[in-house]
């Protein structure tokens, strides 16, 4: 299969280029195409022959959940049951925007898309081009990250094309992504709502508007035999092919350097991941910023930039995991070879 790649302006989309992709969704292909968090990959969530190009495409476990992307809060009533006031009150808030938010699911939804589980997870995207994609394509659509399975997600076209060229039938370029980390996750299927995958809108964010939400053990690296109702959840994720080496706690800038000379001295190609501007001697260092949103949105961009380089072990320094320092030390866990505390 050849992937073409269509450039669209990401402020002002032409609608006649939008509606070049919406036809391929409405023809059951799948399209890559941006959103403000990472790049996704989409099919009519409603045509299960289409969803199962997606999982092929990735080589995605099928019991792995999709999001469903909507362009309007009424498709919520569509592809929804019994849908407390709590989404309503989270929907006024940050729709369209970096939230999806999981809810028991109508028969319509085909069981592929939820990973055979009774719920499904939402969200409306505010990126225009995806917006346009949806409204234009006149269907929901589901969407995973669009990489190979357990990958660093993408946040360019290029990206993308590393991973799935020859896989899908058209790549939408619209630039770089804005927040460059998955969505936020919260289940409202239960009495209490629970926070499934941490993100740009913040566990404090959502207390704000719903009161008491738990976190889900998962999120912090414990094994639990719950149900896996989001994507991120039960699989390994987020990883280059370099080892990440994980450092938390006060020594962790010496232990850091400790792990580089011991490495080095093994002959092995060592990268620093940094959130401070240093002169150390590794291999490939790359400062992703100071502050979260600088970091998530250069994380996993400077993952891919470590595999370029054939980096063989990273050294990546933990932050806070207050607001959305959970979401990024989240992905790092995830990604983690090994994880040290000193």
């Amino acid at each position: 299969m050849q992937t073409k790649t269509l450039r669209i302006n990401p402020k002002n989309p032409s609608i006649s280029q939008i509606r070049q992709a919406a036809k391929i969704i409405k023809s059951g292909g799948v399209v890559a195409f941006p959103t403000e968090t990472v790049y996704g990959l989409g099919a009519n969530a409603l045509n299960s022959k289409s969803v199962r190009k997606i999982f092929a495409a990735k080589g995605r476990p099928s019991d792995n959940p999709l999001i469903v992307h909507i362009s309007d809060i009424a498709e919520v009533g569509i592809l929804a049951d019994s849908i407390p006031n709590t989404a309503y009150d989270l929907m006024e808030r940050f729709w369209p925007g970096p939230l999806t938010i999981v809810l028991k699911k109508s028969k319509i939804v085909p069981k592929i898309v939820t990973g055979g589980l009774d719920t499904v997870a939402i969200r409306m995207p505010k990126n225009k081009i995806a917006q346009g994609l949806i409204r234009e394509a006149d269907v929901p659509i589901a969407a995973p990250s669009a990489n190979v399975a357990g990958r660093p997600s993408p946040t360019t076209a290029k990206h993308v094309k590393e991973d799935l060229s020859g896989k899908i039938s058209l790549i939408i370029d619209g630039g770089p992504t804005k927040i460059g980390i998955e969505s936020t996750v919260v289940d409202l299927s239960k009495k209490t709502p629970m926070l499934l995958r941490p993100g740009s809108v913040t566990l404090e964010q959502l207390r704000e508007i719903v009161g008491a939400v738990r976190i889900h053990p998962i999120i912090f690296g414990k094994k639990t035999k719950t149900i896996h109702r989001s994507p991120g959840m039960k699989y390994r994720h987020y990883s280059p092919n370099a080892k990440i080496i994980l450092v938390e706690g006060a020594n962790a800038n010496q232990k850091i350097s400790q792990l580089l000379r011991q490495y080095k001295k093994q002959g092995m190609r060592v990268g620093i991941l940094s959130m401070k501007k240093n002169n150390a001697k590794s291999d490939l260092t790359r400062f992703v910023g100071s502050n979260p949103n600088m970091i998530a949105a250069n994380l996993f961009k400077s993952f891919r930039e470590f595999d370029e380089k054939k980096i063989d072990i990273i050294l990546a320094q933990g932050i806070s995991q207050k607001g959305l320092g959970l979401g990024i030390m989240n992905r790092l866990g995830k990604a983690a070879y090994k994880k040290i505390r000193a």
